[in-house]
């Protein structure tokens, strides 16, 4: 036990970043707090309710049979598969009310069907912070970090405060784009690295799961991260595509576990899937850009000045543009450019990954420029911005609870 609780693992950086969670975790727990049951969306309503009636032993959640069962004459989804998730995005709210016998319309009920996703927040956030240091050190964790614990977009997502439940794909996604960049170092090692790996290869199949079972249009990144893997270990692609698939094994026995093992249902729920549902036609529409902007600075007024000026420095200053800071850039892009070209969902995940993943890029900008001759400056900067808008996202918090009275 002494060599578990060392000082790397559990010291100063570890309890920081366990505060900055533990306020994330209060935040959402005060968002949740000003909603009343009565107030739940039929949506949500209905998405728990067809999650408690598979776990009991009824319909599948996501299909027809579902939808008419938990809602009768009057469903509130029309009674078809479900084209965007898999019953896993379903079963996810309604698991702790399977376990204390509780139902949506109670205040008890509420809490819990919403604790999944703040605790999956909290992960994400987390995860964020324990790749934003291992790419940039203590400072770029502690900025990514900030960021995200004082996001209203994410708090929102996490507390689904007028929200849909986002973030358990946007946590497997960035999980399984990190877990195949982590993978794709270790080829060259000499050792068979493909048994070796098998933890890894578990969690990058875990983190395809939550991401494709929540979404299926984020099958998408399939594709990208055996691209990604083939780039950074092009001599070894036969032992990157072995992991690969492996994880893409785990992957489609998990999310056949979320269809409890019926094949000819995850059948039909995947041959009637949406993977991608976009328009080329969007990306001439200036709406739709600038939709993409007002969601990226809903996420924190601050971004409106991090995210040019980390940019602009990315592309003047040489010195910046090395892969860890061009992968999340690179993924923020790609996720961006699928929003624009989705403009008409009313909530996309994509936007919380654009987020998400702006948030490591500028973490690691603002580590490089605290390693230049004007540190100091940019200390001051940094800290500013980041506590300035940490205490915007405060004062908004108070605001909802002055608002309700």
């Amino acid at each position: 036990m002494r060599g578990f609780f060392t000082r790397e693992r559990f010291g100063r950086p570890q309890i920081l970043a366990g505060a900055l969670l533990l306020a994330f975790v209060a935040e959402c727990g005060w968002l949740i707090a000003h909603e009343s049951p009565a107030l739940v969306s039929p949506g949500e309503y209905t998405r728990v309710q067809e999650g408690l009636s598979q776990w009991r032993g009824g319909a599948l959640a996501g299909t027809p049979f579902a939808s008419k069962q938990v809602a009768g004459d009057l469903p509130v989804r029309p009674p078809v598969f479900d084209a965007e998730h898999s019953p896993l995005w379903y079963l996810i709210g309604a698991l702790p009310m399977v376990v204390f016998r509780l139902n949506l319309d109670s205040l008890a009920g509420l809490w819990l069907s919403r604790a999944p996703y703040v605790i999956i927040g909290a992960l994400l956030g987390a995860s964020v912070w324990y790749v934003s240091r291992r790419l940039y050190g203590n400072a770029g964790g502690y900025i990514a970090l900030a960021l995200y614990c004082f996001s209203p977009a994410v708090l929102r997502n996490s507390a689904l405060w007028a929200s849909q439940p986002n973030v358990t794909g946007a946590w497997g996604t960035f999980g399984a784009v990190f877990t195949a960049i982590a993978v794709s170092h270790t080829l060259y090692a000499p050792r068979e690295v493909v048994l070796w790996n098998w933890r890894r290869i578990l969690l990058l199949g875990v983190s395809l799961t939550l991401a494709i079972g929540s979404q299926f249009s984020l099958a998408i990144i399939l594709l990208v991260l055996v691209g990604f893997m083939f780039y950074l270990a092009p001599e070894r692609k036969t032992a990157a595509l072995a992991i690969f698939t492996a994880a893409l094994g785990v992957a489609i026995l998990l999310l056949f576990a979320s269809y409890f093992f019926h094949a000819g249902l995850l059948w039909h729920g995947i041959t009637r899937a949406i993977f991608l549902d976009a328009s080329g036609r969007a990306f001439v529409m200036s709406g739709a850009y600038l939709q993409l902007g007002k969601e990226i600075a809903n996420a924190g007024p601050v971004l409106v000045l991090l995210v040019p000026t980390a940019l602009v420095t990315y592309t003047v200053w040489g010195r910046s543009r090395y892969f860890g800071n061009s992968a999340p850039l690179l993924f923020a892009v790609l996720f961006a450019l699928l929003r624009v070209a989705a403009p008409h969902t009313a909530e996309s995940v994509f936007t919380l990954l654009t987020v998400v993943f702006l948030f490591v890029f500028v973490a690691g900008i603002g580590a490089d420029l605290l390693e230049t001759k004007g540190r100091e400056l940019a200390t001051a900067l940094i800290i500013g911005l980041v506590s300035a808008n940490a205490v915007w996202n405060v004062i908004g918090l108070a605001g909802i609870a002055h608002g309700m009275r």
